[in-house]
């Protein structure tokens, strides 16, 4: 039985005790759907996942619910916040069962509208998708996403009941996250201001469900850049978090990067981080 047939059956009571949660960074979502016979489409159709939330899909709805047609047909809902700003951004939520409500957007007069949160009410279980800003140091890129990190900060530790928030967070938390640490610490991504919110949001109650099943190891890297041979020398950053807070946080049995097997089956640069709540 597929984690999706458990899905179906469980009751509402049941339902934050028994799913399997993947985050994916699409590197857009035309780009993805689009590589005919190892790409995103194929993977939906072959994944357990009960639900998904995508980040980067660089689209507006229509177009997004276009390229991924196939996968709707098939029974997929998705709740989706289009980008702010043409090519940019734009964050979803594909879930086997329809949500019960969905938000863009936690509620920031500067941030609702642009694409970079958008969240999902099942019984018993929220789940939302984040997209963090990519940064520059030193630059008003880094000063926008410091603002957005403390108005998402404010939102998260608002939160109650059983929450997991996924997504690209631009930031590794600690040298365990990043291959060449060293060579980054003047680097968006891995600042220590970055690094610090981070300790706050988990100080605040929420657990970093893929690294309590992975404790003191490198890794397991979830982005790779296509340039040079990062992919092949797993020369990577873990950037993509499963965040828990309540109940389910503990029900975090199993985590996996579904890395590529070769350079030439990758749909993006990030590879699906998926979670079995059980």
């Amino acid at each position: 039985m597929g984690s999706h047939d458990l899905f179906q059956q469980t009751s509402s009571d049941d339902y934050a005790s028994y799913c399997t949660i993947s985050t994916i960074n699409v590197n857009g979502i035309r780009a993805a759907t689009g590589k005919t016979g190892k790409g995103m489409l194929e993977w939906l159709a072959a994944t357990e996942a009960d639900i998904i939330c995508v980040q980067e899909t660089r689209a507006t709805d229509e177009q997004t619910r276009k390229a991924l047609a196939p996968a709707l047909a098939a029974g997929w809902h998705l709740a989706h916040a289009e980008p702010g700003t043409k090519g940019r951004a734009g964050v979803g939520i594909l879930s086997r069962q329809e949500p019960r409500a969905v938000r863009a957007g936690f509620g920031s007069a500067e941030f609702d509208g642009v694409g970079r949160y958008v969240e999902a009410e099942f019984d018993g279980l929220t789940v939302a998708s984040v997209y963090v800003h990519t940064g520059e140091a030193d630059t008003p890129m880094q000063d926008e996403k410091y603002r957005f990190l403390a108005a998402l900060g404010a939102h998260l530790r608002s939160r109650t009941g059983d929450f997991v928030i996924c997504g690209d967070w631009n930031v590794a938390h600690t040298e365990l996250d990043i291959k060449n640490w060293k060579g980054n610490v003047k680097n968006s991504g891995f600042l220590p201001g970055e690094r610090a919110w981070l300790d706050e949001i988990l100080a605040a109650g929420y657990v970093d469900v893929v690294r309590t099943l992975h404790p003191d190891v490198p890794g397991p890297y979830s982005w790779w850049s296509y340039r040079g041979r990062a992919f092949d020398n797993d020369a990577g950053w873990r950037i993509d978090y499963h965040l828990a807070r309540g109940a389910v946080a503990g029900r975090a049995k199993n985590a996996v990067v579904e890395r590529a097997s070769e350079y030439a089956l990758r749909w993006s640069d990030h590879a699906p981080v998926t979670v079995q709540y059980r």
